[in-house]
């Protein structure tokens, strides 16, 4: 694979920087190109205080037609530099997400799934002409249908606070991480400032926000990378959670403090960013266990309380009245008279120790931590 030099910002033009990076060297892409929000006259606050919104010159189009021509032009290019089994993710508002899926489609990716930031803190519709605009669209895409990509699904699982409460979490319940983000806007000290103490960015995003994506997408070591960088958001926690990072941003100002928000920050690597929650467990048989004398040849196996099977030597179950022989997840799903034809044995059969039941999982948890020096999180 194409290597590039990285952990730096490119001051320039997005597109043109971009035709000089090499073909597939990038794992994972968050662009937050400009919205065209094509706001006239001037807003104002209740309170009579002006609105400043985005209408900065980085935001404006001269036409549909010529957002459609930088928006593919920077999208081709980032498909070409993303790696085959990299992801893409897309941010807009209503004013721009559909023009640009569109065009992702028509260049060919593949949507993995569009993802709603609820914003808990919007910005009020100050002149009550229309509902409050309280979400921004994310899509997340790869370049092909048939390609495969980095999806950490346990961890996603870890930051899911949405639909699951503060006390059902510090009990241990986790949930699927859906498609519906509640996160609150950047404020507060998160906030870049310039001189004057006004925000430097007009559109600068959480780093939460960037947090979750990073760390359901990539592995430590990859390189995320940022076609429009501003204040340097994905930078900044690309370098935290352990990532290498590049971003181009064409405005030397946002370069300029973009860059000093980077020195300041320190990597910072734990669990979530290792994704230690989806390590695959080494795979052991039973006829291994066996063998180590976790398991008994001619015990029986429970479900539900009631034994069903005797265990084989090769680690299969067997019914003497039927002269049955069959695999821990057929015979179980047969038990339980399941439509499918296999089902996970290891989380229903159970053996007898000391007494009690226990489940074989149980066991084989004990077995990899002893033998193999594995512990589930």
């Amino acid at each position: 694979m194409n290597n590039i030099e990285t952990d730096r910002i490119i001051c320039g033009d997005c597109i043109e920087e971009m035709k000089k990076m090499p073909d597939q060297c990038v794992d994972l892409i968050f662009a937050d190109p400009p919205y065209w929000l094509r706001v006239d006259g001037v807003l104002h606050r209740v309170n009579g205080n002006q609105y400043d919104g985005c209408d900065d010159e980085w935001d404006k189009f001269s036409s549909i037609e010529d957002y459609k021509k930088f928006t593919k032009e920077w999208l081709s290019q980032c498909k070409r530099i993303l790696k085959k089994n990299g992801s893409i993710w897309v941010i807009g508002g209503m004013q721009c997400i559909y023009t640009i899926g569109a065009m992702m489609q028509e260049l060919g990716f593949w949507f993995i799934n569009d993802v709603i930031w609820f914003k808990k803190n919007p910005t009020p519709n100050f002149m009550g002409t229309r509902l409050n605009n309280s979400h921004e669209t994310l899509i997340w895409a790869i370049k092909d249908q048939k390609d495969s990509y980095t999806f950490n699904y346990k961890t996603a699982k870890e930051l899911n606070t949405d639909t699951v409460s503060e006390k059902a979490y510090a009990h241990g319940i986790r949930k699927q991480l859906g498609s519906v983000w509640k996160i609150p806007l950047c404020q507060g000290v998160e906030r870049i400032k310039d001189k004057d103490g006004q925000k430097l960015h007009s559109t600068q995003k959480p780093e939460t926000l960037l947090y979750r994506i990073i760390a359901i997408n990539s592995k430590i070591n990859d390189i995320v990378f940022d076609p429009f960088g501003g204040t340097m958001t994905t930078a900044v926690m690309a370098k935290k959670m352990g990532r290498r990072y590049l971003s181009i941003e064409r405005d030397e100002t946002y370069c300029e403090y973009g860059q000093k928000r980077l020195d300041n920050t320190n990597i910072s690597v734990g669990n979530i960013e290792k994704a230690i929650y989806d390590t695959k467990p080494p795979r052991v048989t039973f006829e291994e266990m066996i063998s180590n004398g976790y398991f008994t040849v001619g015990e029986k196996m429970y479900y539900q309380g009631k034994p069903y099977y005797y265990l084989t030597k090769e680690g299969k179950l067997y019914q003497e009245n039927i002269n049955e022989t069959i695999d821990i997840h057929s015979g179980i799903a047969k038990v339980k008279k399941s439509k499918a034809k296999r089902l996970n044995g290891w989380d229903y059969w159970e053996v007898c120790r000391d007494g009690h039941l226990i489940l074989i999982d149980t066991i084989r948890q004990k077995y990899l931590k002893e033998t193999k020096g594995y512990e589930q999180n």
